[in-house]
């Protein structure tokens, strides 16, 4: 089965970019197979909770807000940011059940990350760093796309650079790509691996920093579960740096690239492509997102119609190939975490 439709709960997820969520309205996502809303108080923290009325089901996220609280619009009941009625219409006393479940939220580069998990168990040490998206060294836009596929499928195709060379091929791939040889290694719970792509034509992004001729090419991907790709990537004219080089001449960019599952069969993806060069730029910021986002649209498609075909043929035997080891070494990560929150239960 290619789908992997069991969530890792105890994990740090992103809910959503920090601009998306405001003081002013709720805000309302489904974050695996769960309603939440969320809101920030008045101290601007981001709140989190199931976006369901303990009353009559009514969502909360078509409510308002009031403070530090949240009010329901169906019959005005009123919970403070613990998730705990504080006002019921026509009566004093407050049910002590009427309580909404609530979970805890950081935030942290531009990302508000939530634990969907034993709340005892969050650790917010555990969210990892992203110093590119929290310095103005590095300049960046927020980006989003919805998918409708298993986040599993969107996670394998993180894991598989093979696929550059015909789904990219117009765009960010090279032809190259699909023979070379990169292992992955387990570093720090994640996958590493390094590529190197010599003496190639530049792709879109390096014409537009400025780059012509041929170029030495670099990707360093790190992968963690259940997902999560974070890529250093750039290029320096050939012969001028290499693997041991010095790379004169070079740009780089920092990826990050997170998916979150909204449901069995539905995903969110944050990502943004932060740069360390021709900083204030903003039309370059534009066109570097802008050319990025139509190749992970050439993703979306193909993903979304491997999807459509896998439900069709539910039981279906799939045949491996030596490109699989990377999407293969992830899935064993993804049990594994599974495994060890089963045992805790």
């Amino acid at each position: 089965m290619l789908e992997v439709t069991n969530f890792i709960r105890n994990n740090w997820y992103v809910a959503a970019w920090g601009s998306e969520v405001t003081a002013s309205k709720p805000f309302a996502r489904t974050l695996l197979n769960q309603p939440i809303v969320l809101y920030r108080n008045e101290a601007s923290k981001p709140v989190a909770m199931i976006d369901r009325c303990c009353h009559r089901g009514a969502p909360l996220s078509v409510g308002r807000i009031e403070g530090n609280c949240i009010r329901c619009m169906y019959h005005g009941m009123l919970f403070d940011q613990a998730g705990q009625c504080l006002y019921a219409p026509a009566q004093t006393r407050i049910p002590t059940d009427a309580k909404i479940q609530t979970f805890p939220v950081e935030e942290r580069h531009g990302f508000i990350w939530i634990w969907m998990g034993k709340p005892e168990l969050a650790d917010a040490s555990e969210i990892p760093s992203m110093p590119w998206l929290s310095t103005p060294e590095y300049e960046w836009k927020p980006m989003y796309l919805y998918y409708l596929s298993n986040a599993s499928l969107i996670s394998d195709n993180t894991l598989d650079f093979t696929h550059l060379s015909f789904v990219h091929g117009n765009s960010v791939g090279t032809p190259g790509q699909a023979e070379m040889k990169a292992p992955y290694t387990e570093v720090d719970g994640g996958l590493l691996s390094t590529r190197w792509d010599m003496d190639s034509d530049p792709i879109e992004l390096h014409r537009l920093a400025g780059m012509s001729g041929k170029v030495d090419r670099w990707l360093i991907s790190r992968w963690y579960a259940p997902g999560m790709l974070l890529l250093e990537a750039g290029a320096c004219p050939a012969g001028n740096g290499g693997p041991d080089g010095s790379r004169a001449g070079g740009i780089s960019f920092r990826h990050t690239s997170i998916f979150t599952p909204e449901t069995d069969f539905t995903s969110h993806y944050f990502w943004t492509h932060a740069r360390d060069f021709k900083l204030g730029d903003a039309d370059l910021t534009d066109k570097i997102h802008s050319t990025l986002h139509d190749a992970f649209l050439e993703d979306k498609v193909m993903i979304e119609a491997q999807q459509r075909v896998i439900r069709s043929f539910p039981n279906e035997k799939y045949v491996g190939i030596a490109a699989d080891a990377g999407p293969n070494m992830g899935r064993r990560l993804i049990a594994i975490r599974l495994e060890q929150e089963a045992a805790l239960d």
